[in-house]
């Protein structure tokens, strides 16, 4: 059974409708079995968005992956995201997600956060993500919670639609 190092309280607020919302967000690594399957529902949006043997899918692996979050909403994981390192001062922004009838709740935001936390606990300055063109609502995400835009990185630069994102934390 995957452990999970750290619970931290439930997070509430409210949403457009002015109903209450539960959300705990729980820190896990890439063996938890609730992440596997959001990633899972993640790599089948992105097929139907990018076309099922886009260049990007091959960076979505999410093997010994250590830093983990999950949203869950009355008990359901409902989201997840991770973070990675990338080099000494920076973390990577990876497999982030939230299911399509939980999303306006803002718990992309919330699991952002988390992620920006524990990276600076990790003792890192930085994180750095990638996206895509066909993916606006994370794009969107990103750039609402102060990443900005920046050079492609990596094997990314090879890759017409890719988007790179960065952020001091």
């Amino acid at each position: 059974m995957p452990t999970q190092p750290y619970t931290p309280p439930c997070k509430s607020w409210q949403t457009k409708r002015s109903k209450k919302h539960m959300i705990m967000i729980v820190r896990t690594n890439s063996e938890n079995q609730a992440f596997i399957k959001l990633v899972q529902l993640l790599n089948a949006d992105l097929a139907k968005r990018d076309g099922a043997n886009h260049p990007l899918s091959q960076f979505n692996t999410i093997d010994n992956i250590k830093y983990v979050v999950l949203a869950y909403e009355n008990h359901e994981p409902i989201g997840c995201g991770a973070i990675a390192t990338y080099d000494f001062n920076t973390m990577e922004i990876k497999r982030m997600y939230v299911s399509p009838e939980a999303r306006g709740k803002r718990i992309g935001t919330n699991m952002l956060s988390e992620l920006e936390k524990w990276a600076k606990e990790l003792g890192r300055s930085k994180c750095i993500l990638f996206t895509g063109k066909n993916q606006p609502e994370a794009n969107r995400l990103y750039e609402r919670n102060g990443y900005s835009q920046i050079q492609k990185y990596g094997k990314l630069a090879e890759i017409v639609d890719s988007l790179c994102f960065a952020k001091e934390i």
